[in-house]
């Protein structure tokens, strides 16, 4: 059995459809990517999973535990860190650790500990006594990640960490999210709109758009889902400015076209797209070719193929 289930949930507001019968498996011990579009369902599902809203239908398990029975226990287990700052502003890094951490019940001897671990696992210690109002973006999304660590959750989420902040505090939030995963066997939910992040970090991801499933799996096997694309890339020593246009009128096959500086990249169909019209074309237009080759798509490309590249509100 899967340490979480979430099997066929549906959810509706009103008349609006929100989650269409979504279901996957996070194993024990797992850094499981949730991506999507905006407005895909990602925050109200996991609002279902932790239990602060209902499921019309479907269920939520959680290490055997349904979330509608057993909320209180299953809320013992689980860590979240929101995608909205949740602190206290007037107050400083280790108040805030104290206050939160005493919601958890938890025993003051104890508690001091955790709150001192905390501070020390996400860069804070030497910040601890300055007030909140204070803090760069960066340093109040680790305290927000320090608070959701005091009662040593089994099942960390992390709803968009990462927005917002600087890179010294993106990495060190990367590498927290390695140590929780890697160091203390922490079940990760991770959610981000930078594919990079979701690529460097998850094995597997499940991929909702307009509340159903688009892809679900290890992301080799999502890329393996747009394989009759192929990009190509191609360098030159000096391109004119209507390259684009040149290539775009004069070969077939081509999905989409990208230039930055000397360099394009080509998303083709491999069915008719054809290298040698591409090479004609070059040397028609006297082009000094530096280097022509085919690159693996990223999770990016693979996710704009599957979602689409239009504007979500």
């Amino acid at each position: 059995m899967s340490y979480i289930e979430v099997k066929n949930v549906f959810k509706k507001f009103g008349k609006q459809e929100v989650l269409n019968n979504v279901s996957f498996t996070i194993e024990e011990g797992e850094r499981f990517g949730l991506i999507g579009p905006n407005g895909a369902g990602k925050s109200t599902l996991i609002d279902i999973i932790t239990g602060l809203i209902p499921a019309n239908s479907g269920q939520v398990l959680i290490d055997g535990m349904n979330i509608r029975q057993d909320r209180v226990e299953i809320r013992k287990q689980i860590g979240l860190v929101p995608q909205e700052i949740a602190l206290l502003e007037q107050i400083n890094a280790k108040g805030n650790l104290e206050y939160f951490g005493s919601l958890y019940n938890l025993d003051r001897t104890i508690l001091k500990q955790r709150v001192n671990e905390a501070l020390e696992m996400t860069g804070l210690t030497d910040q601890a006594k300055k007030p909140v109002k204070t803090y760069s973006g960066g340093m109040k999304r680790r305290l927000n990640i320090a608070v959701a660590l005091l009662h040593q959750p089994r099942f960390l989420i992390l709803d968009e960490p990462t927005v917002g902040v600087d890179p010294q505090s993106r990495n060190k939030i990367f590498e927290f999210v390695k140590f929780m995963n890697e160091e203390q066997q922490t079940t990760i939910l991770y959610t981000s709109h930078y594919m990079e992040e979701i690529e460097n970090l998850t094995q597997r991801l499940f991929i909702l758009d307009q509340g159903s499933q688009v892809a679900y799996g290890h992301q080799d096997d999502i890329k393996a889902m747009v394989q009759d694309k192929v990009k190509w890339i191609v360098e030159f020593d000096n391109l004119p400015l209507n390259i684009k246009e040149i290539i775009d009128n004069q070969i077939q096959g081509i999905h989409h076209l990208t230039q930055e500086m000397n360099r394009l990249e080509l998303m083709v169909d491999p069915s008719q797209f054809n290298s040698t019209a591409l090479f004609h074309t070059i040397a028609q237009e006297k082009l000094e070719l530096n280097s022509l080759y085919k690159e693996p798509l990223s999770l990016e490309e693979a996710f704009l193929q599957l979602t689409g590249k239009r504007l979500r509100n």
